[in-house]
C-alpha cells in the first residue's frame, strides 16, 4: 500500500490530462495526524524548479500536512506564472485538507520549460483530494511515473510502527539526490528534528550513492511525514535504520529501472583513507562512460577503472592498486593478475571492487551500463 501502509495517511492518484496518454498524473498524500512532523531534502542543483523553491520554505517549521505531486511537466523555468501555479495548487490542496498553504509540499516532474496548465492541475488537485483513501497509496505511486516502467513502493515494519514510501525515477539519476521524487510516511512518533537527522543519515548512504548517468535534476525532493498514529516512539537509532532500509530499497528499485540499462553495477571502494575518498573514487568510476560502455559490451576492462581512480584527489599509491570484477581479482599491485576471461558479465548484477590500500574506510556507489537504448530514449524524450 506504499505511503498508506502506516496508520494516519490517505492518498490518491488521478488523471488530470497532463500526460498525453491519459495515464494517472496527479497524486496527493495527506497526513491525518495526530502529529504532523516532517523533514525534507532537496536537489543540490542551483537551478531549482518552482515547486522546490516553494517547498523549501514550507518545510522550515517541520510541519507538513500534505504533499501534492504531478508528472507530465517539471514546472521549472516557466517564469512567474509557473511559481504562481505552484502556490495556487498548494492553496487548493490546503482548502480540502483544512490547513494553510504553507503546510503543503508541492512536487513536479517531467520536461523542463513545460508550463503546466493551471486549470488542469487545479482540477487534478481537487479530484485527488476528493478521492483520498487509506488504500490509495498504489494509485499515487503510479501517478508520479514519467519514463518509469513500473511504480516503486516500499514498506518496512517496525515494532508496532511502520514506514511506507513511494518513488519515481528512471533517468537523470545522479547524487544530491538522484533524480527522483520520494514521499515516505511513518506512524511512529518522531519529532521533526529527529526526522531530519534520520532522513539525512538515510539519504547519505542510499539516494546520494546512486549515480546512474551523472546528470542532476532540478526537481529532486524527498519528504518524510510522521503521523504518530501508532503512539510508539522508537529509538532514533532504530528509526534511522528502518528509514535507511526503506530508502535503500527504493534506490535499488530506481537503479533497476534506469533507462535502457542492461547491467546494475555496484562499485565498492575499500582501503580508503576517508569515506569521502571512497565515495569520490566510486563516483569517478560510476561516471566513466568508457567503463560503462565496456560493461555493456561485457568487456572486463579494468584499465578503465584505474584510469578513473587516477582522476581523483583521493589518497592512494598509483603503483599499488587492486581491482576485482565479479569477484575475480583481475589487477593486483596495479598489474595484470587473474585472466579477465574468467569474469562473467552476462548476468544483470555486476560488482567492481577497488582496494586503495590507504586506510580502513569504504563506500559503495551504484550505477548502470551505458546502452544504445539509453541514448535512444533520451533522444526521443523531448519537447
Amino acid at each position: 500500500m506504499s505511503t498508506t501502509a502506516p496508520h494516519g495517511f490517505r492518498a490518491a492518484g488521478v488523471a488530470a490530462g497532463l500526460k498525453s496518454t491519459g495515464a494517472l498524473d496527479v497524486a496527493v498524500v495527506v497526513n491525518d495526524g495526530p502529529r504532523f512532523d516532517s523533514a525534507s531534502v532537496f536537489t543540490a542543483n542551483r537551478c531549482k524548479a518552482n515547486p522546490v523553491l516553494w517547498s523549501q520554505e514550507v518545510v522550515k517549521d517541520g510541519t507538513v500536512r500534505a504533499v501534492f505531486l504531478n508528472s507530465g511537466g517539471a514546472n521549472c523555468y516557466t517564469g512567474p506564472e509557473g511559481f504562481q501555479t505552484t502556490h495556487a495548487v498548494a492553496e487548493a490542496v490546503a482548502g480540502h485538507v483544512g490547513c494553510g498553504a504553507v503546510d503543503v509540499v508541492v512536487c513536479s516532474t517531467g520536461l523542463i520549460g513545460l508550463t503546466n496548465p493551471r486549470d488542469q492541475v487545479l482540477a487534478g488537485a481537487t479530484a485527488a483530494c476528493e478521492a483520498l483513501a487509506t488504500d490509495g497509496g498504489q494509485q499515487a505511486a503510479e501517478a508520479i511515473m514519467t519514463t518509469d516502467s513500473l511504480s516503486k513502493t516500499v514498506v518496512v515494519e517496525g515494532a508496532g510502527w511502520s514506514i511506507g514510501g513511494m518513488a519515481k525515477g528512471a533517468g537523470m539519476l545522479a547524487p544530491q539526490l538522484a533524480t527522483m521524487l520520494v514521499v515516505l510516511t511513518t506512524d511512529a512518533v518522531v519529532p521533526a528534528a529527529d526526522l531530519d537527522a534520520a532522513l539525512r543519515a538515510a539519504t547519505r548512504v542510499s539516494f546520494d550513492r546512486l549515480d546512474s548517468d551523472g546528470c542532476m535534476s532540478t526537481n529532486d525532493t524527498v519528504t518524510v511525514l510522521a503521523s504518530g498514529a501508532s503512539g510508539i516512539t522508537p529509538s532514533l537509532d532504530d528509526f534511522t535504520a528502518a528509514l535507511t532500509q526503506a530508502c535503500t530499497d527504493l534506490a535499488m528499485q530506481l537503479l533497476r529501472d534506469a533507462e535502457g540499462a542492461e547491467h546494475d553495477i555496484a562499485v565498492t571502494v575499500l582501503g580508503a583513507a576517508s569515506e569521502d575518498d571512497a565515495v569520490e573514487v566510486g563516483r569517478s568510476i560510476a561516471r566513466s562512460n568508457l567503463f560503462k560502455a565496456a560493461v555493456f559490451g561485457r568487456d572486463p576492462n579494468w584499465g578503465r577503472v584505474l584510469a578513473s581512480v587516477g582522476t581523483t584527489a583521493a589518497a592512494f599509491d598509483p603503483a599499488d592498486l587492486d581491482v576485482a570484477m565479479n569477484g575475480v581479482w583481475v589487477c593486483r599491485g596495479s598489474a595484470p593478475s587473474a585472466d579477465p576471461a574468467g569474469v562473467d558479465l552476462t548476468g544483470r548484477e555486476v560488482t567492481v571492487t577497488v582496494d586503495l590500500k590507504s586506510g580502513a574506510e569504504r563506500a559503495t556507489v551504484w550505477t548502470n551500463d551505458l546502452t544504445h537504448a539509453y541514448v535512444h530514449e533520451n533522444s526521443a524524450y523531448s519537447s
